[in-house]
This record gives C-alpha cells, sequence and structure tokens, in this order.
C-alpha cells in the first residue's frame, strides 16, 4: 500500500470522520484552515482515488468521494507493512506486545482467540 503525504492525510481524516460520501466542494470546506485552491483538493481527491484509498461516484456533475477502507484498515496495513521491514517479525511482534497497555493486551488475545476459533471451524 502507498503511503500518505501531510494534505493526503488530512483529506483522509476528513473523508474517514464523514458519515457519507462528500464532495470535493464540501471537503474544501472542511479543510478551511489550509486555505486551498478548489483545484488542489481536486487534484488530490484524483491522486487518492488512483492510489486506491477513495472510490468515486457521479453525482450529476460533481464526484462524491468514499473511503476505500477504513482507517482501522488502512493503519492495519502500514503496521504490517513495518514487520515486513524487520529481519525478524517475532521480534518486532514480541516488542510491540512489549509495549501495548493491558487493556490492548486483552483486545490482541480476544481477536487471536477469535481468529483461531473461526480456523478451527473451517
Amino acid at each position: 500500500m502507498k503511503g500518505l503525504g501531510e494534505l493526503e492525510r488530512s483529506i483522509m481524516d476528513i473523508i474517514w470522520a464523514q458519515p457519507s460520501s462528500v464532495t470535493a466542494r464540501e471537503v474544501g470546506r472542511l479543510i478551511a484552515d489550509r486555505d486551498l485552491a478548489p483545484t488542489t483538493v481536486m487534484t488530490v481527491l484524483d491522486r487518492l482515488t488512483r492510489k486506491g484509498f477513495l472510490l468515486r461516484t457521479r453525482d450529476g456533475r460533481a464526484w462524491r468521494y468514499a473511503p476505500a477502507e477504513s482507517r482501522d484498515a488502512y493503519v492495519a496495513e502500514l503496521m504490517l507493512e513495518a514487520l515486513d521491514l524487520t529481519g525478524d517479525r517475532s521480534a518486532a511482534l514480541t516488542r510491540f506486545a512489549q509495549a501495548v497497555t493491558g487493556t490492548e493486551a486483552d483486545i490482541l488475545r480476544r481477536a487471536l482467540t477469535d481468529l483461531e476459533e473461526e480456523l478451527e471451524d473451517e
């Protein structure tokens, strides 16, 4: 998965936070603190679509944009890519497990147990 630049990440944060798809004009209003030209917003939305981060549908003369995946899916993919960078995935996973809070460890334990049960059911 390709990474996101700073402006791309800001725009994705806005789109991930929306309950439904948005137009370029709506994104421009929501990112008003950046004082971006509408063409800049459209260019970044087009780039995010080509990279596979956004889905685009026609709405009259405008395009509506929605995330192709959730923010959680994106972050999980980044974590997996980071694991690929290490020469020792076991060591990296162990360090990660040592760094999480007790609550986070419980969540990981439950997720692994659920996955194990799903695999047994297959």
